[in-house]
């Protein structure tokens, strides 16, 4: 979707049947900060399950522009794609960010890629955080590059989230990296605020964390289940001394978070210069809980009540700096449930998927059938897989072919599509439900990134195998379906008339829907997405 250039914006909050309502004169002013929050993991679901329990941050949202049916459109529903599109209004095809990971043959480090390192320096595991692969601006660098006074801030629990929604010129960006703490990148100084906030969460960790309060309404959905070698569902976040994981999968994670954004507010002064600042802010325990305890128990609705309250906080906290500010609220992706749990809620099909069809396990079976070496194929089940480089062609077109066939015999994939097929296929366009499965997988798909084959498994099969490891993940997402690819979206300023939308748009919309109110101009076709007029009546903020 491409949409004509954004030009200030029609007066917003003037009183209704005035003659200045379309006045240029009387145009709102600009708001004078910019808050963009993505909740990691945060699904259309949990939204619609529990919007009707929030009292604090979540409430004041409800009351602005709800478009509960947000779309982070393309397959790859992970962390990395997601929030490349929401600061940029681009979709992964165009940002570059095809997947958290991917395989990269001859580059300058041969093997996996993390999507925020730069492989030039440091290994897969002791990476250098950096922007190198994001190929598109955001809309705070645009705003940057027009009046350098703008001021940009991204603090995250991932550096994922904190580099994807600052982008490439950033004032100030700090990220959780475990064992160290909040840091950025090298030679960077470290303000007070980022020192106060390692000081308290250090403290934090070295204790052992007492167990929250249980509201009354998660009683309901608190019971034990046996899931690959855990017991969830009815925990309250006890943990030990010094266990930075059980720290990081719980509420005192966020407000970690949000406490250093507070800090920043205040020490940087943002919103009090001349020009508008933005402020991205990337909340990651609900993502951490999600894969450590699935999204149905009573963990994850102790966390929401939480993350509500800690939500009104920093909101209040806006409020008493007397600054106009104006946020959208989203996520990366969605997510899904545990298997054992669906299954004893009426969902009698939901399954992990088979260890047979890992790809190094039907790699190595190929490689044995044909007589040769090697694994053959890299990647994960539930999205890309490459074909090993060091083949002959004639033997990488045997290999993919045969693996094709192997996927698609399975009863539990749903579609397998080829490089040449995706490379074929046009990108697609229209309300984003309406999608076939290709074009999802088109939105997320860069030639020179992608896997030679993206293979995709059925509905309510989980991308985790059977196995007996409390220490691993029970839950995820990832899938192509729309659990994982619906996330609510909000937006509200003081004074906005509120609404709610339930059609769909996508988070690709939020960046220009920002520079429309903003006043703040996009070329056309500068960005996938496109302007949602905020103005709940005969005026626009989109022009």
């Amino acid at each position: 979707m491409r949409f004509l250039s954004f030009l200030p914006l029609a007066l917003l909050f003037a009183s209704p049947g005035t003659a200045q309502d379309t006045a240029p004169s009387a145009r709102a002013p600009k708001p004078k900060l910019v808050v963009v929050i993505s909740i990691d993991q945060f699904s259309a679901d949990l939204f619609a399950q529990y919007r009707n329990r929030f009292t604090g941050g979540f409430a004041r949202l409800l009351d602005g522009a709800v478009f509960p049916s947000g779309y982070q459109s393309h397959s790859a529903t992970e962390t990395c794609p997601g929030h490349s599109t929401i600061m940029t209004g681009d979709r992964p095809a165009r940002t570059g960010i095809v997947a958290n990971e991917w395989y990269d043959f001859a580059g300058a480090r041969p093997g996996e890629v993390y999507c925020m390192e730069d492989e030039r320096q440091g290994t897969y595991k002791d990476y250098v955080a950096s922007d190198l692969h994001l190929r598109v601006p955001t809309l705070g660098e645009r705003m940057k590059d027009a009046d350098p006074a703008v001021r940009t801030v991204s603090v995250a629990g991932k550096d994922r989230a904190a580099v994807l929604m600052g982008g490439h010129k950033i004032d100030e960006l700090w990220f959780w990296r475990d064992g160290k703490g909040f840091i950025s990148y090298a030679g960077r100084a470290v303000p007070a605020s980022v020192a106060r906030a390692n000081s308290v969460a250090w403290s934090a960790i070295d204790k052992p964390g007492a167990a929250f309060a249980e509201p009354a309404w998660c009683k309901t959905i608190d019971r034990p289940i046996l899931a690959n070698g855990r017991t969830v569902g009815a925990g309250r976040f006890e943990r030990a001394a010094k266990a930075e994981p059980a720290w990081k999968a719980s509420p005192v994670f966020d407000s970690a978070i949000f406490d250093l954004a507070t800090s920043m507010v205040r020490d940087m002064r943002l919103g009090r210069g001349r020009s508008t600042d933005i402020l991205t802010i990337g909340a990651s325990a609900t993502d951490y809980v999600g894969h450590t305890f699935g999204t149905e128990g009573s963990e994850m609705c102790i966390q929401l009540a939480n993350l509500d309250r800690t939500l009104g906080k920093f909101f209040a906290m806006l409020d008493a700096t007397g600054v106009d500010y104006v946020v959208a609220l989203t996520a990366d992706h969605g997510g899904n449930d545990i298997p054992e749990r669906e299954r004893e809620r009426g969902v009698p099909g939901a399954a992990r998927v088979a260890t047979a069809l890992l790809p190094r396990v039907v790699g190595t079976a190929i490689a044995g059938d044909f007589g040769l070496k090697g694994q053959l194929l890299y990647g994960v089940v539930n999205g890309d897989i490459w074909i090993d480089p060091a083949l002959s062609p004639a033997d990488r077109t045997r290999v993919r072919d045969e693996a094709a066939r192997r996927y698609r015999a399975s009863p539990q994939v749903a579609a397998v599509f080829t490089h040449d097929e995706l490379v074929a296929a046009p990108l697609p366009a229209g309300p984003p439900e309406t999608w076939s499965l290709i074009q999802r997988a088109r939105a997320s798909f860069v030639p020179e990134r992608s896997g030679d084959l993206l293979v995709f498994l059925k509905p309510r099969i989980t991308a985790i195998t059977v196995k007996n490891d409390p220490t691993a993940a029970i839950a995820t997402h990832g899938s192509i379906w729309d659990y994982d690819r619906r996330v609510p979206i909000l937006f509200w300023r003081r004074g906005m008339k509120g609404f709610e939308q339930p059609l769909s748009v996508e988070t690709v919309d939020i960046a220009p829907t920002l520079a429309g109110l903003l006043g703040f101009p996009l070329a056309p076709g500068a960005v996938d997405g496109r302007c949602l007029d905020l103005d709940n009546g005969p005026g626009s903020t989109c022009r």
